[in-house]
């Protein structure tokens, strides 16, 4: 019983979760140790991020005879050049547009208000308690909305003096460029015969999914914001350089995404009158239709192969353990442990079947 796969699965899970509950109750004793692996991990993160989407530029340069190190200068100029754009011309528009939102978020309240209270008028069936409640619901959403967005230029602040603390980010990246190829065959060495291929094929399985989620996931989401700031251009759909913006960051969220970005747009038409609404409706479904059945299937095909109730899942815990943070990096971090798992019971198939082979031989 005791070399049972079950067995040894349900032991492990048990561990796992006394030392969760020990860690939980002494985390004082950990916080310093927390806050430095805290404080490296997340440039580290940032920087694996920027690597995978400078990798294939990388490629690209050094197919055309460019050197490692010119590859690598050539694609932090073009960072620059990015990061000197959006400074230039982009952060001013989207900062305008945090700017007239918030001073227009009473009138906004108001009138969502006025037609909350209007549709409720024409439904006689609903008790008076009802209608109470949702103003007083309506009227909190409101004032939440207006203070969130109050404190937007503290947020902006805090966001600036978080960047300083991401200086190793360029470093980092650099290192990942310039010896990505090492990484691999240096873990390697540290292990010998099945370990070893088992170790190897990991980390190459590993690096495809990773690659392939964060590749796949940022074209689709470039793509998809090009098309519906074409579309709530053409409309004239207001805020529009905000709204692309939070639909580019949601649509990082596989199959929610969507739907999050939808959701301002469309308070934003429904306040804006009916016709803009059915508009921003017609807009998101071409958009949404084209990145479901032409842009996805082409760009990541099926790739992570997760089921679109396992990403629900996922999300939904991911949100409640740690709010949108986490819920970025659910799906990628759910996809790693999915491969480690594979692998291990590939690793294990491996083994049984050489000792069963040994056995008949």
């Amino acid at each position: 019983m005791f070399n049972k796969v079950w067995f040894r699965t349900g032991i492990f899970f048990i561990m796992l979760f006394i030392l969760i509950k020990l860690f939980m109750e002494v985390h004082e004793v950990f916080a310093p140790i927390a806050t430095i692996i805290g404080s490296v991990f997340l440039p580290f993160l940032i920087s694996g991020f920027l690597f995978y989407i400078c990798l294939p530029f990388q490629n690209i340069l050094e197919k055309w005879g460019f050197p490692r190190w010119a590859s690598i200068t050539t694609i932090f100029i073009g960072l620059i050049v990015i990061i000197a754009i959006v400074v230039s011309f982009i952060a001013p528009i989207i900062i305008s547009n945090i700017n007239n939102l918030i001073k227009q978020t009473p009138s906004l309240q108001k009138e969502a208000e006025q037609l909350i209270n209007f549709s409720l008028r024409q439904m006689d069936k609903l008790p008076d308690d009802v209608t109470h409640r949702i103003n007083k619901a309506v009227k909190s959403m409101g004032d939440g909305a207006t203070s969130i967005l109050s404190n937007s230029v503290s947020y902006i602040t805090s966001f600036i003096s978080t960047v300083f603390l991401l200086i190793m980010v360029p470093f980092f990246l650099i290192y990942m460029l310039k010896d990505h190829e090492k990484f691999i065959p240096a873990i390697g060495k540290f292990f010998k015969g099945e370990r070893k291929v088992f170790v190897v094929d990991l980390l190459k399985d590993l690096n495809f999914t990773l690659k392939s989620y964060i590749q796949g996931q940022v074209t689709v989401s470039i793509i998809l914001g090009i098309i519906l700031y074409i579309g709530y251009t053409i409309i004239g759909l207001p805020y529009t350089p905000l709204l692309v913006l939070f639909a580019g960051v949601a649509n990082l969220i596989p199959f929610l995404g969507p739907w999050l970005s939808f959701a301002p747009a469309a308070i934003l038409g429904i306040i804006d009158g009916p016709s803009t609404f059915i508009w921003v409706c017609v807009v998101t479904l071409i958009a949404q239709q084209l990145e479901g059945n032409v842009i996805t299937p082409n760009v990541m095909g099926k790739s992570l192969s997760i089921h679109p109730l396992t990403i629900i899942v996922v999300i939904l815990a991911a949100g409640d353990l740690g709010g949108f943070t986490l819920i970025l990096v659910a799906v990628p971090l759910y996809a790693v442990i999915k491969t480690l798992v594979s692998n291990i019971f590939k690793y294990r198939q491996r083994i049984v079947d050489k000792a069963n082979s040994n056995v008949k031989d």
